[in-house]
Parts: C-alpha cells; structure tokens; sequence
C-alpha cells in the first residue's frame, strides 16, 4: 500500500514538474518553477517572500512551484498570516481610499476585463484587509517594489496559482 502511495505522490510531483516546464522558457525568470524550498509550512501553503519578490506554494515538504510577483511599495509591504477568502475571475476595481488620496483622478470602480484594471484576470483577496494576489496588465511591473501592499503576478501565473488553489488556503507574507 505504501508503494502505491509513494508511486502516486512521485506521479503528481511529476506532473507539477511537468506542468511548470511547459509554463516557462528554459532559463526564463518569468513564469513557474518548481524548486527546492526550505520551511516549516505544510503543502499547500502559499508563501509570499517580498525580499526575493518571489511566491512559493508549497507543493510537499522540500519542494515548491516558484514564481515571480511585484510586492509593496516602500512603506506599503507588510508582514502576516492571513487565508485568501474569495476567488475573482476578470474582477472589478474599487481603489483602496489610499490609492484613491495619491491619485484623485482614478475612476471609482475600473469594470473587470479591461486594459486599465490593475487586478488583470483573476484575484484572490486576503482576509482581513484590503488585500489581494492578482494579476495585472503591466507585466514590466513583476519583480519590483510596486503595489499599495498587494501581491502582483502576471497573468498566465494568476491563472495557474487560481487552479491550483482553493479558498481558504494558508497565505504567509515575510520579509
């Protein structure tokens, strides 16, 4: 029974891997990657590095599914553990009131599936703010300090993450 177990765990391991490839260019920063990862989190588990400007989801103990996201601002990152609490496909934009104070002439609400919304295809909000992993429209954008405290990801990698997990997943931001 446990060579069953072990033989299925190495096959979906294998199909990660092999999803991942498929997703990124050889020697691409872009995209998914599965990778060693080191941390006491269980699998499933969404980590969010704003250092390395890097999201990781835990797909078994020493292994994750890497990819390359935009973070906060200086003074607009934060630290904590939250659970994503809603899942969004081409979702409308209502700017936060600080957003809405640095720029004034932004619209109220930016309709989902157009060029000028900031969450691209899909979100995931975080519970207890007004946070959020999505995409974005401004690919040039991934790999900096750049948001009010969400989690930016380019598009293809938004709709891969949004498959694979479900609400109430684990979300860790760190430094």
């Amino acid at each position: 029974m446990s060579v069953g177990f072990r033989s299925a765990k190495m096959a979906v391991a294998g199909a990660v891997l092999a999803a991942t490839s498929m997703l990124a260019a050889p020697g691409a920063e872009a995209g998914p990657s599965l990778v060693a990862f080191r941390g006491d989190y269980s699998p499933g588990t969404i980590v969010v590095k704003t250092h390395e400007r890097k999201l990781y989801l835990v797909v078994e103990p020493g292994q994750a599914v890497r990819y390359p996201v935009g973070v906060g601002k200086p003074g607009k990152s934060w630290q904590g553990v939250t659970k994503i609490d809603g899942k969004y496909r081409n979702p409308a934009w209502a700017p936060p009131a600080d957003v809405k104070r640095d720029n004034p002439a932004i619209p109220d609400v930016i309709a989902g599936g157009t060029p000028e919304n900031p969450m691209g295809v899909a979100a995931m909000t975080l519970a207890g703010g007004e946070y959020a992993i999505h995409g974005t429209n401004r690919p040039n954008s991934i790999g900096g300090f750049v948001s009010y405290g969400c989690i930016r990801m380019l598009n293809d990698d938004i709709t891969d993450l949004y498959q694979r997990v479900p609400v109430g997943t684990q979300v860790v931001v760190t430094r």
